[in-house]
């Protein structure tokens, strides 16, 4: 076993984990709300700004909490923050928000400047 913990803190800035669970049940899931699209929206965003697996790390992950039949559920890592019911259409304005248009803040810990400690 290796620790690979300093060589990834080293490459990465963010990591965006979408929820593509599809189960066969009465509960709702992303990946029945059109998760693999919104996971290639993520992609592509990122790559048309030279940011995929260069600063930002994307992972297909299994169920966030966060399903519902509107979308699918997004977390981006170490920022802490969690997205439901994200479309395809709303990743452009998702990942500008966090990373801004160009993805010049990738390296930014937006989280830290937002949180009041009192």
């Amino acid at each position: 076993m290796k620790d690979q913990t300093d060589r990834q803190r080293e490459r990465l800035d963010a990591h965006v984990f979408v929820c593509t669970t599809d189960r066969d049940s009465e509960y709702a899931s992303c990946g029945a709300a059109g998760a693999e699209a919104t996971l290639e929206a993520v992609k592509d965003w990122l790559r048309e700004r030279d940011a995929f697996w260069t600063a930002v790390s994307v992972t297909e992950t299994s169920c966030l909490g966060l399903c519902s039949e509107e979308g699918t559920a997004i977390s981006i890592q170490p920022r802490n923050v969690w997205y439901s019911d994200v479309q395809p259409a709303d990743v452009p304005a998702l990942l500008e928000s966090e990373f801004g248009p160009d993805a010049e803040q990738v390296g930014d810990e937006r989280c830290e400047a937002e949180v009041d400690p009192n």
